[in-house]
């Protein structure tokens, strides 16, 4: 429900008296580019502002609370669930002017930053050091880490290394009052509940992140990177699930389809070949000695399983240029269409196959172009449809096929979202995996955190259809 004028007009008067003219937007056009996010979705904030501490984003909130505002943070917008959308209005908190990196304490491994630190920016000040920070999304470029929490954001590294969660140890908290709070730190085994890992993850709607204390990792002495080339999309999930039982994990298995592949290589000339059913990117990293032995190994396995190419880059160019088709992806996508649906859905590793002809066959049933790349080791895929929004009847085909395509993963024993979050878009779906039972207890933490659901309402998780 729209705020009434006056009240609206006292909240912009109040912001701009704490921040000044030039940290508040309230011109529709200046709005608008604060309105989206990578779903096409629109919906304009009521206002913006740009916090620089924890001080600052308090101060906002305590504000949109004392006039009834809805609150959106966002850092970069990368997120492809509807996640950063104000669908209400209120108040937009763009946090990405707090994008200080406060300290790197190699000794103890861990970093502090604020959430509009980008994910690149972090990498690149901990290489110095000798570190990295492990979660790597695809947008790794403009992607914050406090939207990488926010969502619990994975990437190609998650199969080794795990998603944003299992590598970030402290969260400093603004609380829908504008009460300030620490969780965790740099620590390990505080007493009481994980308050941490309950936070990441909840996309918004407990609190607004303005602090991170993050694990970094040494960077491996060694990475190698290998391009196997397969001729039949079962063999290639085949070689991922004997990779794994030969007690290999490697830092990254990504998966293309043939589709995929002719898509990409129109765009971006990786080198992948376009009548291939399937290629696989493997990446093995640690200590020099082991890398060696588990690139023999994996190598191997490759060929014993009709691998009919196998390139191993000899460089870091060479490393990049097979990097190059994987991460075009999306961008090759967008290259069909203005607009790219992009689902994500979580299967046992050995269903995976089935989770791909599925969505291929419910491409051809509703009549449009599905592409998937996949994070093969973990089961995650990711089904691209390029779409025209202006086109009334290709939507709904679309939303047809994404319910079938939601529908046939948890028949498959799969997760409905497995690193992009539930945002606006699986909203309505969320019904799929959970009964009003658990919906009852999520809806019961979030009003236990926000009782006046204005923190990113209409995200992540819905009212249970029944009291609870």
């Amino acid at each position: 429900m729209a705020l009434p004028p006056d009240r609206l007009e006292a909240a912009h008067r109040a912001l701009v008296e704490r921040f000044g003219p030039d940290r508040v937007l309230t011109d529709f056009r200046d709005r608008m580019a604060y309105a989206y996010d990578a779903t096409g979705i629109k919906y304009p904030p009521d206002v913006v502002v740009f916090p620089l501490s924890t001080e600052d984003a308090a101060d906002a909130v305590r504000i949109a609370a004392h006039h009834g505002l809805p609150i959106v943070a966002r850092g970069g917008g990368t997120n492809i669930s509807g996640g950063t959308v104000p669908i209400r209005g209120g108040l937009c908190l763009a946090l990405n002017r707090m994008d200080r990196i406060l300290d790197i304490d190699p000794e103890n491994h861990t970093a502090t930053v604020q959430p509009g630190v980008r994910n690149l920016a972090l990498q690149e000040a901990l290489k110095p050091h000798g570190f990295f920070f492990a979660p790597d999304p695809s947008s790794h470029r403009v992607s914050t880490i406090g939207g990488n929490a926010g969502e619990n954001a994975g990437g190609p590294h998650c199969l080794k290394y795990g998603v944003t969660v299992n590598h970030v140890l402290g969260l400093t908290l603004v609380l829908a009052d504008g009460s300030v709070v620490r969780l965790g730190g740099p620590e390990q085994d505080r007493p009481g509940f994980d308050l941490v890992s309950l936070l990441v993850g909840s996309e918004g709607t407990l609190g607004i992140i303005t602090e991170l204390v993050v694990r970094i990792l040494p960077l491996p002495a060694e990475v190698r990177t290998l391009l196997a080339v397969f001729d039949d999309l079962e063999v290639a999930m085949r070689t991922v699930s004997d990779i794994i039982a030969a007690r290999v994990v490697p830092a990254t298995m990504e998966l293309l389809d043939r589709g995929t592949i002719e898509v990409v290589e129109r765009f971006a000339r990786a080198g992948y070949p376009e009548d291939a059913e399937a290629v696989l990117l493997i990446e093995v990293d640690g200590p020099q000695e082991s890398v060696a032995e588990e690139l023999d190994r994996v190598e191997a396995i490759c060929r014993r399983n009709g691998a009919r190419d196998l390139r191993i880059a000899q460089s870091e160019a060479e490393r990049e240029a097979l990097w190059l088709g994987r991460r075009a992806a999306y961008g090759a996508a967008g290259r069909l269409s203005a607009y790219v649906w992009t689902q994500d859905v979580t299967v046992p590793r050995d269903r995976l196959v089935e989770m791909l002809r599925a969505c291929q066959a419910i491409g051809r049933k509703y009549g449009i172009r599905i592409i998937s790349v996949a994070h093969a080791g973990d089961g995650n895929l990711h089904p691209l449809v390029a779409y025209d929004p202006q086109d009334a009847d290709q939507v709904r085909r679309v939303k047809a096929a994404d319910r079938e395509i939601l529908e046939a993963c948890v028949a498959l024993g799969g997760s409905i979202s497995g690193e992009h979050g539930i945002g606006h878009d699986k909203l309505p779906n969320l019904e799929l995996q959970l009964g009003p039972d658990l919906l009852g207890l999520m809806w019961s933490v979030r009003r236990a955190f926000d009782p006046d659901l204005r923190l990113n309402p209409g995200k992540a998780v819905a009212a249970p259809s029944r009291n609870v």
